[in-house]
């Protein structure tokens, strides 16, 4: 064996071959047997295998004497190895205890002269301590092979420990003397003042901690001479690092050295081969001071011209984000948020630097820079502006007609397109915002594009207003509205979507022939009022014509009324009902119940009131009879608001009756609603008022059921009418205020524009609506009135009083917010209101004197049930409006109380309509079935699982033995399964279940919540019910298809929501929700879509966003925006 390693792996090899001469051996017996069987059964062997039979028995007899040599061979040889081992070790600890005795030899040497020799000693005792390491390592290895006990050689860290302080101090010497050489002898531009602080501080601070451990006891006294020599050097040039600092100031140029030779008296400048120590020699100490305030001044207009430089840099990069316009050809600069930020924070820099006492070297720089950045601000705010105005007017004057109604903004908006058409083309070019910046007179060019803009909007809104004057009923549409029917002057018939929202009945016009000759209007519903003789003939002008509209309407109705009037007095009543417009139906029925019931009362007196009670009765089965048999759909639309208006009538009579009044002049029948036939047109009276009818075409819209309610409300409002005030219903919600209120418009045939009120909304926009009213002689109706801020309050009353104070003087023009209005007499304000509700505002008492309040409160629910029940054909209809009252009473004293729970009069009315609808479905079927239905289908959704036992049980106790029919949705599940596999959902029963009654209560609210957990299947379930009635249709059932628009109200601001007006231009810019809304509900008129749309607002629900939808959800079915849109 050459190695250790091999001598035990030869010993290895010994002990392993004789287990398998033991295994050969077995092999060998065995093999014997089988040649033993072969010889006895006379197996010929050839001399091949007899040789190999012989060689293979005498082989372990040849192999036990070589394997014994071997083993005599390998114990000698494992001898002189370990003896080699031993002697080695021996030798190695011998060398070990020589470097412990010249580590010990560095206590004696204390002479800082010979420095260099002693750190070259001892890093030569490291190296061969290291190397020493090595090589007891290998040792350690050769003994663990041989299974010797390790051996320890304790001087191996001994060593190193006992020669650390001496590396530590003659280290530190060399380095100091060669660093301060460095620093003295070597081109003094190169030194860094810093690093040298640095450095010299690392030194002195390693030196003490030295000195101190030489000073413990026991420490050798030599080394702490060389280390507090040390100390004594680096002091000395601790000393002089003020004045190095100074002298190798970066910040040092020309200017400052000139300061120095002036100094010192005599030229000095350092060149690229001067050296510290050359320097020091000369007299500086002494101007040490002058020297420092030198040097400092010079480090901060260093600091200043960095921060300069650096502020480039960070510009250089920057590019404003064109982007182009839809298709106008030109573009507009997208976010600058990046730009700006930059530019807050170096506005502030650059103007710190300018008051810095630093900066005179560079003055001139740092203002041409502070006056850019400036440039560049007052460059992006009049930039921002002008594209804002310029986006806003493009598509307006895009148009022909505007441009050829207004010729001279057209003209200065042509000048401003052009100029900006040209500065975008300049800015396309580079985008780089230091090279924009420097574009010749761009900023001219925008702050002349600016003033252009402003007089052609100012121009607008004066063109806006005087059409508007000219046609009042504009003053309820947004600026947006106007202008595009302004724009559509060559085809009138492009103005009929607009229509509703200036006319609240009339749906479309009856255009004809090739003149577009208008001939009648029919109401959203389709019914036809003729405009007899008086025809209307479309000009240019839009808001001319439609002034032409509104008085043929007016005189139309008078004419049919009156027409109807003298058809009433020759043909049976239940045959005069079917052939006339609900507005003659309604009105000529009031005015004759009212000439009857005055003649009955001159004639008989109390007896021929009651005889007129019993005609009245008979009038109302024989409409009832009408109801309950098949008719036309315009009819029945006809009848159910007459049967409402004849039971009220009925009740009068009969009340009346009963407390024995006898003449006309009892208060009692002074204080009904009566309408008088005249000869300037119908009166209509109540207790001491008397006002004219106002022939307002109201189409085909439902009238209130009068409860006592009702007509103490009317009573007030008639009362503040006749006094010139305002009236304000107040009250919880679902008591009628905004109906009552709007009823009685329709009682007077005067249009009521209901306005939602918001906190945003301003006095502007109020002097708006309040211009609109007065001129066109309309009712506004301010909804929640008390949300508008109080300060706009205090304005809004001083503008409501103008009004009122024009109206007492009988004025028929007046001045209002500078402008000169004609003023209707009809003209009136109501506001209603929820007192005490969280974030609203107490009236200012200037405003509260201009209304007479009426407090609203529970109506009676039995009998609005019974009424509208009857209306739609109910023959129980007294009892199953008790079981609806009932139902609701016991659900609110026996159900969990819920947040979602409302047994309110909204709840009730959507019973109600959808017991109508189920009437008209099924004419023939159970009326109990049908209310059951109803009820179920209304409430059922809304209850949560613990609450619907018990709301089963009062059911089925106020409608015991009523079975109801399952409705048949097998084509609706078939959709729905459909739906859900493709979007690998599974349609259990639950969902299913969750489905229909969705389905069901759209069909009865056009404005519901979806209420549950996370993960509670809300998404997927209307998702589920969209995608089944598109299919539905789409396999030709009578279902509309569904199109959905989603948004998450919390997730922007109100004003981004909803829209708001820019506080400095009072420029109106629409939200989310208004763009999406608009469009879902104009997909019918304008584009002819039928779908159903859906806009969903995914996410929570608070009182902040959601009270501006209460107009949307109630009745009204209006968005009401702040721009009067």
């Amino acid at each position: 064996p050459a190695c250790d390693r091999e001598v035990v792996e030869l010993e290895q090899f010994l002990q392993a071959s004789a287990s398998m001469l033991q295994q050969l051996n077995v092999e060998l017996n065995e093999g014997r047997k089988a040649l033993r069987f072969l010889v006895e059964h006379s197996f010929a062997l050839d001399d091949d295998q007899r040789r190999l039979v012989g060689e293979t028995w005498a082989w372990p007899a040849k192999v036990k004497p070589k394997v014994e040599e071997c083993g005599r061979a390998l114990r000698a040889e494992r001898d002189r190895v370990e003896d080699d081992l031993c002697e080695r070790r021996s030798r190695f600890t011998e060398e070990l205890d020589e470097y412990i005795v010249q580590a010990h030899a560095f206590e004696k040497l204390g002479a800082i002269e010979r420095m260099e020799d002693n750190a070259t000693a001892l890093s030569s005792l490291a190296a061969k301590i290291q190397e020493a390491k090595d090589r007891g390592e290998k040792l350690n290895e050769e003994e663990a092979l041989l299974g010797f006990p390790l051996s320890d050689f304790p001087q191996l860290a001994e060593v190193p420990s006992l020669i650390a302080p001496y590396q530590e101090l003659w280290g530190a010497c060399v380095a100091f003397q060669a660093a301060s050489a460095q620093w003295l002898d070597g081109p003094m531009q190169e030194v860094d003042p810093e690093v040298v602080d640095g450095e010299v501080k690392t030194l002195w601070k390693n030196n003490f901690k030295t000195i101190k451990a030489f000073s413990e006891e026991g420490m050798p006294a030599a080394p702490l001479a060389a280390a507090e020599q040390l100390k004594g050097r680096i002091d000395a040039f601790k000393e002089k690092m003020p004045l190095i600092a100074s002298l190798c100031n970066k910040g040092m140029r020309d200017r400052h050295w000139e300061r120095v030779s002036e100094m010192m008296g005599q030229p000095f400048r350092p060149t690229a081969t001067t050296s510290l120590s050359s320097i020091l020699t000369t007299d500086l100490e002494s101007r040490s001071e002058q020297l420092d305030e030198i040097a400092a001044a010079a480090s901060k207009e260093f600091s200043l011209e960095k921060a300069l430089d650096k502020m480039l840099v960070d510009w250089q990069p920057l590019e404003f984000t064109m982007v182009e316009y839809r298709d106008t050809g030109t573009h507009i600069v997208g976010g600058i948020d990046e730009i700006q930020l930059l530019l807050d924070d170096h506005l502030v820099k650059a103007q710190t630097m300018l008051g810095s006492p630093f900066i005179r070297p560079f003055e001139e720089r740092a203002k041409r820079w502070a006056a850019q950045l400036s440039l560049i601000q007052d460059l992006i705010d009049i930039w921002i502006k002008v594209q804002g105005m310029w986006q806003y007017l493009e598509p307006i004057f895009g148009s022909e007609d505007i441009m050829r109604q207004m010729p001279k903004e057209g003209a200065l908006f042509k000048k401003q397109d052009a100029m900006w058409r040209q500065n975008m083309t300049q800015v396309c070019a580079d985008t780089h915002v230091l090279a924009v910046s420097e574009l010749p007179g761009l900023l001219d060019s925008c702050t002349e594009q600016r003033s252009l803009l402003e007089l052609v909007q100012k121009g607008l809104n004066e063109y806006l207003e005087m059409k508007r004057l000219y046609f009042p009923r504009f003053f309820f549409l947004s600026n947006d509205e106007m202008l595009e029917i302004l724009s559509e002057t060559k085809d009138p018939t492009r103005v009929q979507p607009h229509l509703g929202k200036c006319f609240d009945g009339i749906g479309k016009l009856q255009f004809e022939g090739d003149k577009n000759t208008i001939t009648a209007m029919l109401s959203g519903e389709g019914e036809v009022v003729s405009f007899g003789e008086g025809k209307v003939q479309p000009t240019a002008m839009v808001e001319q014509w439609l002034l032409e509209v509104e008085t043929q309407m007016f005189a139309s109705i008078a004419r049919v009324c009156d027409e109807g009037a003298q058809a009433y007095k020759v043909k049976p009543r239940h045959e005069w009902v079917t052939e006339w417009q609900a507005q003659v139906v309604l009105t000529v029925t009031v005015m004759m119940w009212t000439l009857d019931v005055d003649e009955a009362l001159r004639a008989s007196g109390n007896s021929g009131l009651r005889a007129y009670g019993k005609k009245c009765a008979d009038d109302l089965d024989a409409v009832v009879t009408l109801v309950r048999g098949d008719l036309p759909k315009l009819t029945r639309k006809v009848l159910a608001p007459l049967i409402v208006m004849d039971v009220h009538a009925r009740d009068v009579i009969i009340k009346m009756g009963e407390d024995g009044v006898s003449s006309p002049t009892d208060f009692d029948w002074l204080a009904q609603l009566r309408y008088y036939p005249s000869e300037s047109g119908i009166k209509v009276r109540m207790v001491s008022t008397e006002l004219d009818y106002g022939y307002e075409y109201m189409g085909m819209q439902g009238r209130l059921v009068v409860t006592p309610l009702t007509d103490r409300c009317y009573r007030t409002l008639m009362g503040a009418l006749q006094l010139d005030l305002g009236g304000a219903p107040e009250g919880p919600a679902g008591t009628g205020k905004t109906e009552t209120t709007k009823d009685l418009g329709k009682a007077m045939a005067i249009q009521c524009v209901v306005m939602n009120c918001s906190d945003g909304l301003d006095y502007i926009a109020m002097a708006k609506f309040f211009k609109g009213l007065a001129a066109s002689g309309s009712w506004a109706c301010f909804d929640e009135f008390n949300r508008i801020d109080l300060e706009v309050l205090s304005v809004v009353a001083q503008q409501i009083l103008t009004i009122q104070r024009a109206k007492s003087a009988k004025l028929t023009e007046f001045q209002f917010e500078g402008s000169t209005l004609p003023l209707k007499m009809m003209c009136n304000c109501f506001i209603t209101m929820n007192p005490g509700y969280a974030g609203r505002s107490e009236l200012p008492d200037n405003l509260k004197v201009l209304f007479r309040t009426v407090a609203m409160m529970v109506p009676d629910y039995a009998m609005i049930g019974e009424v509208m029940l009857l209306s739609s054909g109910y023959l129980e209809a007294r009892p199953l409006s008790r079981k609806i009252v009932q139902t609701y009473k016991l659900c609110s004293e026996q159900l969990s109380a819920q947040d979602h729970y409302d047994y309110g009069m909204r709840a009730v009315m959507a019973v109600l309509r959808a017991a109508g609808n189920l009437k008209r479905s099924f004419p023939e079927e159970d009326e109990n079935v049908l209310m059951l239905r109803s009820i179920l289908d209304v409430n059922l959704p809304k209850f949560l699982s613990h609450d619907v036992p018990l709301f089963e049980g009062i059911t089925s106790d106020l409608f015991p033995g009523v079975e109801l029919p399952q409705a048949d949705y097998c084509l609706l599940r078939e959709t729905c399964q459909q739906h859900c596999d493709s979007a690998n959902l599974q349609l259990t029963e639950n969902l299913f279940i969750k489905i229909t009654q969705l389905y069901e209560m759209i069909i009865v609210r056009h404005g519901l919540m979806i209420v549950g957990y996370s993960y509670g299947a809300k998404t997927s379930m209307y998702r589920a019910l969209a995608a089944a009635l598109t299919e539905m249709k789409a396999r030709g059932a009578k279902e509309e298809a569904v199109s959905c628009h989603v948004l998450n109200p919390k997730s922007i601001t109100m004003g981004q929501l909803y829209g708001q007006f820019d506080p400095v231009t009072h420029e109106w810019s629409d939200g989310v929700l208004a763009v999406t809304y608009r469009g879902a509900a104009q997909q019918e008129k304008l584009h002819g879509i039928s779908d159903r749309q859906w806009v969903l607002l995914d996410g929570p629900v608070d009182a902040i966003w959601i009270e501006n939808m209460n107009t949307v959800l109630d009745d009204n079915k209006k968005l009401c925006l702040m721009s009067g849109e």
